[in-house]
């Protein structure tokens, strides 16, 4: 089974911390592991909204070679730039694909400060280089940026489970009686606004239940449009 850990080498902005920690909890992933911070930095960065259980494990290591001991394989995110790089080049759209062959266990994402970056040593300890697409003009992006881009991808993949999965909280179609009864509220405001006064009864009513289907709402939205149309009907009294 494949596992994460996000790496943070020497951060220097709190907000950049708390921001990757919550860019963390909001797509799953729980170890937090920052190589020498800055004192300040680390010290302000413990109160970050939303991943107050993330900073409170998240562990710190001297060197980046103690919080890489436990991990099968690493990613180094950086710009690739003028970099001579000896290692594979796994761009951020392929990075699902990519890990499929990587090895079972934890895999560690690594990002440099916001200052400097990884250094090449820093680098070359890493089993690979991940690389986020950006036009040349703008080679670089901040860190907490990079992080959320990252954990967002790996959202993406197969066995990630998010809170509420697409259509699980969808509502269902209203019947046909529930639609006649909001096509005869709508019926009645035509009525007291005098809309349409060339129309027949009967082909205002055709026009409204067009309308009606035509809108395709759901249960809950052709509540709140009827009970919408009722309030009106009051005020016009």
């Amino acid at each position: 089974m494949k596992t994460f850990c996000v790496i943070l080498v020497s951060p220097r902005d709190p907000n950049n911390i708390g921001a990757a920690a919550r860019a963390m909890a909001n797509f799953g992933l729980s170890d937090l592991r920052v190589v020498a911070p800055f004192a300040q930095a680390w010290r302000e960065a413990v109160s970050a909204v939303g991943a107050e259980d993330i900073m409170k494990n998240a562990v710190q290591y001297h060197t980046l070679d103690e919080a890489l001991a436990d991990t099968s394989f690493s990613l180094a995110a950086t710009a690739l730039r003028n970099r001579r790089l000896e290692q594979e080049i796994v761009t951020l759209p392929v990075l699902n694909t990519r890990l499929e062959k990587a090895p079972q266990g934890k895999i560690a994402l690594v990002f440099g400060n916001e200052k400097t970056g990884l250094s090449g040593d820093d680098i070359e300890r890493c089993v690979a280089v991940l690389n986020i697409p950006t036009v040349s003009k703008q080679p670089s992006i901040n860190l907490a940026q990079a992080v959320i881009l990252t954990c967002y991808e790996l959202s993406r993949r197969t066995d990630f489970a998010p809170l509420r999965p697409v259509g699980q909280f969808e509502q269902t179609a209203p019947t046909d009686a529930q639609k006649e009864i909001l096509v005869e509220k709508f019926f009645a405001l035509c009525e007291k606004a005098e809309l349409r006064p060339d129309l027949t009864p009967a082909q205002r009513k055709a026009f409204l239940r067009r309308l009606v289907g035509n809108l395709s709402l759901n249960e809950v939205q052709l509540f709140m449009t009827k009970s919408l149309a009722e309030r009106l009907l009051q005020r016009m009294k």
